[in-house]
């Protein structure tokens, strides 16, 4: 018979894929965690794992074990939240996955709102420019740019935001004039790198017919930086403006799109009361954020 412990040390090398990614989420050194698995492998007589120097790769009893560790991870949760009693605040650790762009101009200031409501919960925000996994936790929860088509998650749209090309003025002083979108041919072009774009909502050069920027980042912290740098004109996030002196918006009557952010869950989490309460809570700052920010801009 298998007891939790085992379970959930199996869980974090499923989701991480290797003994000591695992040590250390559960602060446990490597050579315990290869015990535990090898132990929990002789109370199940099944192999999980096919071991490699790539990693441990879940076996077809392995992944069939899988969902079951979740059940029980889900009702072990909710027990702890049952015998806490019942709180009005949040509490506990909550890992939130995000694009760069939403993690560093968006989210800090709706979290630490958050976070001073609720003395007792921790956020880790992890910023990266890629889709995250939710099946290997690397997140409780994840704000994307595009609603998933598939698996057993919950998608809450969080809200609309906006992008319109921009320029320092400092660039805008010393370029060519730039009074149409014909009078970009003329300019430095500032972009994604195009093998790098992780979803198709982010091509936004697509609509310029622009193929291939002269300078480029898979960040948008680094183009936007770029841009405060008077090193060319790129599509920017209005949200991410108020942050960026010296930068306005060009040509917004000819160019201008609109994208979605969306809050992605477990489905298995909807029975988390903690889990819920938050993500209400951050829905409905990222709304009053974003209304915020949009609402001052200076454009050229």
């Amino acid at each position: 018979m298998a007891d939790w412990d085992d379970l959930k040390v199996f869980l974090a090398v499923a989701r991480g894929e290797s003994l000591s990614r695992a040590g250390r989420v559960l602060k446990l050194d490597a050579a315990t965690v290869g015990r535990r698995v090898a132990r929990l492998e002789q109370a199940l007589d099944a192999r999980l794992f096919t071991r490699s120097p790539q990693g441990y790769v879940l076996t077809d009893e392995g992944g069939r074990l899988v969902a079951h560790a979740e059940a029980i991870e889900t009702a072990m949760e909710r027990a702890a939240e049952a015998l806490a009693g019942p709180s009005e605040g949040i509490s506990g650790q909550i890992r939130i996955g995000a694009p760069d762009g939403c993690a560093n101009y968006l989210l800090p200031q709706v979290v630490a709102g958050i976070v001073a409501q609720n003395p007792g919960l921790e956020v880790q925000i992890v910023a990266l420019p890629r889709v995250f996994n939710l099946s290997r936790r690397e997140a409780d929860m994840v704000i994307a740019v595009s609603k998933p088509e598939q698996g057993r998650v919950i998608a809450t749209k969080i809200t609309d935001y906006h992008l319109h090309l921009a320029a320092s003025d400092r660039y805008l002083r010393e370029a060519p004039p730039l009074k149409t979108l014909a009078d970009l041919r003329a300019h430095r072009v500032i972009g994604y790198i195009p093998d790098m774009i992780f979803d198709r909502e982010l091509d936004y050069l697509a609509d310029l017919g622009v193929e291939q920027p002269p300078m480029a980042s898979n960040s948008v912290s680094v183009q936007l930086n770029l841009i405060r740098q008077g090193a060319g004109v790129g599509v920017a996030h209005d949200f991410a403006l108020p942050a960026a002196a010296g930068v306005r918006r060009v040509l917004t009557s000819d160019f201008s799109l609109t994208r979605a952010f969306w809050l992605i869950r477990h489905a298995d989490d909807r029975k988390l009361p903690r889990i819920e309460r938050f993500a209400a809570a951050l829905v409905a700052g990222m709304r009053a954020e974003m209304r915020a920010l949009e609402g001052q801009l200076q454009d050229g």
